[in-house]
């Protein structure tokens, strides 16, 4: 996959919420997160009983859309990759220190290693359009 561009990543750190999409049995499911970038890759948590996470234990396979919807000047990254479960250890220290610092709602309901896993997702393509 290509880098990012500049305008990609300021729009892609502008932004916490995207849609986050998953496959069982060849039937999508989609649902809307919050999401960290970081050095390239995305970040979601998740808990272990969710769809998303049954979903990825199966099939790693991952698609996000991050877009701002504005007639006429809509702008989004559409995102196909891979993700990674992590659950503990210092990469899970290290993400959820920045989610932590990054979102009110991590502050609230704080959680251990194993209690609920973060997604990490390696992008493999990108489309993005509207961000000149």
């Amino acid at each position: 996959m290509n880098e990012f561009t500049a305008s990609e990543i300021k729009f892609l750190n502008s932004l916490e919420e995207c849609r986050v999409a998953t496959c069982h049995d060849n039937i999508p499911h989609v649902k809307p997160v919050s999401y960290l970038f970081d050095n390239n890759l995305f970040y979601i948590a998740t808990d272990y009983e969710t769809r998303m996470y049954q979903n990825l234990k199966i099939n790693s396979r991952i698609a996000l859309s991050i877009d701002i919807y504005n007639p006429s000047k809509h702008k989004a990254i559409c995102i196909q990759g891979t993700a990674k479960i992590i659950e503990r250890g210092g990469e899970f220290k290290k993400i959820y220190d920045k989610f932590f610092k990054k979102f009110e709602w991590v502050r609230k309901q704080p959680w251990e290693e194993n209690e609920a896993p973060f997604i990490q997702i390696k992008p493999i393509t990108k489309l993005s359009w509207g961000l000149e």
